[in-house]
């Protein structure tokens, strides 16, 4: 390798570890958002489950399922 290859290369891996050093908190962030709409859309599949009409429904499916004849 030319030694003006070599300081090209090593340019771009200095910037690249420098942009990494940058970004450190950013993948807490999106764990954090990410945990945060999984709990909320949790909650909101709860309610809907919980139900009075969906309730209704997967007991008589499961109801059907067990009373099914072979």
């Amino acid at each position: 390798m030319t030694a003006a290859v070599k300081e090209r290369v090593g340019g771009w891996w200095r910037a690249r570890r420098e942009a990494a050093r940058r970004d450190t908190g950013m993948s807490t962030a999106e764990y954090a958002v990410g945990t945060i709409a999984a709990a909320a859309f949790a909650a909101v599949l709860y309610k809907v489950v919980t139900s009075g009409a969906v309730s209704g429904a997967l007991e008589s499916m499961i109801g059907k399922a067990l009373d099914a004849s072979f």
